[in-house]
């Protein structure tokens, strides 16, 4: 219920009014039955953006952070994610892939939308990143179509480390739903998982227009941060046309 409150009466308007989001290929998102939205994270902002332009509900797998803050604050913040469809991922330890994705499939056998991230962190500096292989393992074990979304601006209006987000104009531009249901069988295969995950990666890149960098996003970031400290001015991650 308090979902529904936020989206129409306290958070969605505000946000309407201050992004005034340029929406692209709504009609991409199916009006009943389970799908996975998978989209670039360029800002904290876009976890609000998207559900307030959805017609439907849509639940999120969300860094576990979010939800175990100390003190006051850190109890509102939980309860605020929760409230928004949120749900807590632990991304530390070697089953943590792993659990994500059963969270993930609860969602999706429940016959609701999905939003994942597949970069598994905001981009650092506007740049498209390497996804990983959890979106493909869902999709092929759900059988469900993949919608690829692109956010459009909000880097810009928040880059990562600004509390508060400047007033400015976005795009939020759904892709024709992705169908990978040849490959149903094959969900196991670790080579086909990586050619699923970079074929959405490829088309969230065409829509969104970002540069490709085929690294995952901490590993680029320790490289930069490295050569930073270095005093060495070339990128140790430079981009590629394609995934």
């Amino acid at each position: 219920m308090f979902y529904y409150v936020l989206k129409y009466v306290l958070l969605g308007p505000v946000l309407r009014l201050l992004f005034r989001p340029r929406i692209e290929g709504l009609e991409n998102v199916p009006d009943e039955g389970a799908a996975i939205i998978a989209g670039n994270h360029l800002s904290f902002s876009d976890h609000f953006l998207m559900p307030a332009i959805l017609h439907r509900r849509i639940t999120f797998l969300a860094k576990a952070e979010y939800f175990t803050g100390p003190g006051l604050k850190g109890r509102l913040t939980a309860a605020f994610f929760r409230s928004i469809g949120q749900i807590p991922v632990d991304r530390s330890g070697r089953g943590a892939g792993q659990a994500a994705v059963e969270e993930g499939l609860r969602v999706l056998r429940r016959g609701e939308l999905l939003g994942i991230y597949p970069e598994g962190t905001r981009s650092h500096d506007g740049r498209l990143y390497r996804g990983r292989v959890g979106v493909a393992s869902m999709a092929l074990r759900a059988g469900v179509p993949v919608i690829p979304c692109a956010m459009v601006g909000t880097f810009e209006l928040q880059p990562p480390g600004r509390r508060l987000p400047k007033i400015g104009r976005v795009t939020i531009r759904f892709g024709e739903p992705l169908d990978f249901s040849r490959f149903a069988d094959q969900h196991g295969e670790r080579t086909v998982l990586r050619a699923v995950t970079d074929e959405i990666m490829y088309t969230i890149m065409n829509l969104s227009g970002q540069e490709y960098v085929d690294l995952y996003a901490p590993d680029a970031k320790a490289a930069q941060t490295k050569a930073r400290r270095s005093g060495d001015d070339t990128d140790p991650a430079p981009g590629n046309a394609t995934p």
